[in-house]
């Protein structure tokens, strides 16, 4: 079994009352967590029920709330019992039916989950205010997949993945082989499981078009999704490059309203991530062109035909991915914002991190550095905004340098959970 981070959080939350609400893509492994869940309050007595909406039994006891709390009476009485959801977006109006359960206030504690639907990541948000507890499972985290592909043996049972770090130290040629395969393969659970190539790219290819026939044709009122798959191809080709909306729309042969339309609902199914450019002036920042990352590199890869052996041909793009996905987990649930930044005359900084009280630049180098190495459009950047830290990501090098007013911290790809320590 594969361990997730998650997983401790939510069982935090099992305690509270309100909702516990799972989201995240596809196969990311939502329904697996749940089952956990389920399976240990059933080894401590607890009364459990498990409904999924995408089995066709369970979904008349959804016409009505009533029909509903008929099947919970049924199976756990009108005592203390945890009531198990699963694909909550087949359910029309799901925050509306949740909200007048929740406002009942029966005895139940309801865990529910559904995949990439704007239902959930929209509507419910507006439903079920002080209601609920959102907790977002991405595929595998590096971690996840280091502490999985190492049998575990550099962690212990119950304690921060954190430990972790002492394994990149001491087998760094391994870690690099993984860092490829990662890389290649990206972290969705079942291809991570597969055996060998061949299944992984069966798995990966049926995600996939699950993805296009199940998610976006229905939420787009699409029968064609041609112009769509080939969206994904464009953005898969360009990572953490410039988005023109007027050029993609010409490149396609659809509108700029449909383009747009398309990105929106990429965005809120889990599957890119849109960044925006860093301005003082937040109204520049809004209108400016933006640049989009995968969320998982398998994905993208299987998108552009890559799958397998793309770290041969695009590594340092998707290596700038790695780290951006990274930078995300690092910093979620707080009030941080990731840009980069951008000039006329085509000076850039990978990655800038806007704390609210300050900006941190952030270069990624695929490479092993020897000895401290920045750019002149780094440089720039520091030159500029005199900023009191900066951070170069690379494969190698740890080592801290100062230029002028700024403390420069050099450090590899599996530490990049040190920045939030050096803010």
């Amino acid at each position: 079994m594969i361990r997730r981070k998650l997983l401790s959080q939510i069982q935090t939350h099992l305690l509270h009352p309100e909702i516990t609400m799972i989201v995240g893509p596809r196969q990311a492994g939502k329904t697996t967590i749940m089952e956990i869940l389920r399976d240990d309050l059933r080894k401590k007595g607890e009364k459990t029920l498990f409904l999924n909406l995408d089995f066709t039994a369970d979904r008349p006891f959804f016409d009505t709330q009533e029909k509903l709390i008929q099947r919970i009476i049924y199976e756990i009485g009108n005592e203390k019992g945890y009531v198990f959801i699963d694909e909550i977006q087949r359910k029309e109006n799901a925050g509306i039916f949740l909200k007048g359960l929740y406002d009942m206030k029966l005895p139940y504690k309801l865990i529910v989950s559904g995949s990439g639907s704007i239902e959930l990541k929209e509507k419910i948000h507006e439903s079920l205010p002080g209601r609920k507890r959102l907790f977002e499972l991405t595929t595998l985290s590096f971690e996840e997949f280091i502490a999985y592909k190492t049998d575990y043996k550099h962690i212990q049972e119950g304690s921060s993945f954190a430990e972790l770090a002492s394994y990149f130290d001491l087998f760094r040629e391994q870690a690099r082989n993984y860092l490829e395969e990662y890389l290649n393969f990206g972290g969705y659970p079942k291809v991570v499981l597969a055996s060998t190539t061949k299944e992984k790219r069966a798995v990966i290819a049926d995600i996939y078009q699950s993805f296009l026939e199940k998610d976006m044709s229905v939420l787009l009122n699409i029968k064609k999704t041609g112009s769509l798959t080939d969206l994904l191809r464009i953005l898969s080709s360009q990572i953490g490059s410039l988005v023109n909306i007027s050029e993609l729309s010409n490149t396609l042969g659809v509108s700029s309203p449909t383009v747009k339309n398309y990105l929106w609902y990429l965005e809120k199914t889990f599957i890119i991530s849109k960044v925006t450019p860093y301005f003082k002036n937040t109204r520049k920042e809004i209108t400016k062109s933006p640049v989009y990352y995968f969320n998982d590199l398998g994905l993208r890869n299987f998108a552009i035909s890559q799958f397998g052996n793309a770290a041969f041909d695009s590594s340092g793009f998707l290596f700038e991915n790695f780290i951006f996905n990274n930078l995300v987990s690092i910093f979620q649930l707080t009030p941080t914002t990731i840009h980069f930044w951008r000039t006329k005359d085509k000076a850039e900084v990978d990655f800038v991190i806007n704390t609210g009280k300050d900006i941190l630049p952030i270069e990624v180098k695929y490479t092993n550095l020897k000895t401290p190495e920045m750019g002149r459009s780094f440089r720039s950047f520091l030159s500029k905004y005199r900023t009191s830290k900066a951070f170069v990501v690379n494969l190698s090098l740890t080592q801290e340098i100062t230029l002028e007013n700024t403390r420069v911290y050099f450090i590899p790809y599996f530490n990049t959970s040190v920045i939030t320590k050096k803010i």
